[in-house]
């Protein structure tokens, strides 16, 4: 019973954790949404945010890795360079721009086509081939094509808004503040909406960007969380410039003991930190696709806890994108899972075949040996027949 039980706890830990994350990316998508409604700037909460990932990150790559780190070289900067500006600069300042514009249930939604971009991506240089003949290529493609519709759908459609039974009364609480800018729950104009998707989207573009390029960079530096730590840390000096540019304002520097702070410090440790260990973990035994097959899960945590706690509105055009960029995620998940099932039955495969080519070599070697032993003794045979015979004459 004990050793029955024991077996179902760590089948049921990688189910408990990616749970658990989505939780997580969920409050941080709900803190994020409230700390910009108070007027926080987007780009000063990147610049934080990483700041804080950096310092939880650094001390665990500096004491694990010490001895495995390679050795920094200009093209790997550069790389990380260009990763730091995918990352924490040009995603999360737009995905923030368009969780500002738009809410947090339509900014998770949106973000649920990465696969789809990824994949189509990974096509572009060549990193996957396209075999549609089979039906695992079909399912991919025909994924990413409705991903790309119910982006398009969410984009182009706002639609009626949905009421739901726990959002026709609005809460009380949400103008106790005197500081809070418009309710989150207000009324989203057709502008704020086409521009938040656009946002979102080039987010996801430049996160599925970065996906692309760490699949190659983390080939030559292979110390994930120190590559890890150089993103983040570089990735705020790239914040830190981009604020400076874009608020001229002192004041919006300034942060307190408040929901400011509580956004950045939680978005840097909970999402950027532990979020990405666990995760590095679930990946090693379970593999990508089964981490990413919980992403839609926020998206319904999401929607119920902003339409508790922020009375966000939810409109038909963002259910009816979300339903399909959903369904063209898992057929993307679907025919990637069976891409991966088709490589392993290939290396199972490999392997007899492999096994099997030295035992024919050692039998062709001892074969040859064989021969050589028996031509040794042949020559030597007669080599001590001439030599009696030569004997036998001298004498």
């Amino acid at each position: 019973m004990a050793a029955g039980c024991g077996g179902f706890v760590e089948k049921a830990k990688p189910y408990i954790a990616m749970i658990s994350l989505q939780f997580g990316y969920a409050g941080m998508n709900v803190l994020t949404k409230v700390s910009l409604n108070n007027g926080m700037s987007h780009y000063v909460l990147v610049v934080y945010r990483h700041a804080f990932a950096t310092l939880s990150i650094a001390p665990f790559a500096l004491v694990l890795e010490r001895k495995v780190r390679p050795k920094m070289t200009w093209p790997i900067f550069w790389q990380i360079f260009v990763l730091a500006m995918l990352g924490p600069v040009i995603d999360q300042n737009f995905y923030y721009a368009g969780l500002k514009f738009t809410g947090p249930t339509f900014a998770c939604a949106m973000s649920n086509i990465l696969p789809a971009m990824t994949f189509v991506l990974a096509v572009i240089f060549r990193m996957e081939k396209l075999q549609m003949k089979k039906v695992r290529c079909q399912a991919k493609v025909l994924g990413t094509v409705v991903t790309v519709a119910g982006a398009m759908l969410m984009t182009l459609y706002k639609g009626p808004l949905m009421q739901l039974p726990w959002t026709t009364t609005r809460h009380v609480h949400a103008s106790s503040s005197a500081a809070e800018a418009p309710a989150a729950g207000a009324e989203i104009s057709g502008r704020d909406w086409f521009l938040g998707s656009v946002f979102v989207i080039v987010a996801t573009l430049a996160w599925a960007s970065l996906f692309v390029l760490q699949t190659h960079t983390i080939k030559q530096y292979s110390a994930q969380l120190s590559l890890t730590t150089l993103v983040c840390f570089i990735g705020t000096l790239q914040a830190i410039v981009v604020t400076f540019v874009m608020e001229r304002r002192t004041s919006v520097w300034t942060i307190g003991f408040d929901m400011n702070l509580l956004a950045a410090a939680y978005a840097g440790i909970v999402t950027s930190s532990i979020a990405y260990y666990v995760q590095g973990l679930v990946i090693q035994k379970t593999g990508p696709v089964f981490a990413s097959a919980f992403s839609p899960l926020m998206m319904i945590i999401v929607a119920v806890m902003g339409s508790f706690i922020l009375s966000e509105k939810i409109y038909l055009g963002g259910v009816l994108g979300a339903v399909l960029i959903v369904a063209g995620l898992y057929s993307v998940l679907w025919g990637k899972h069976k891409e991966t099932q088709e490589k392993e039955a290939d290396a199972k495969t490999a392997l007899p075949m492999m096994a099997v080519l030295p035992a024919a070599s050692s039998m062709q070697d001892a074969a040859a040996g064989c021969n050589i032993g028996n031509n040794g003794v042949r020559s030597s045979s007669s080599s001590g027949v001439r030599g009696a015979a030569a004997a036998g004459g001298a004498v």
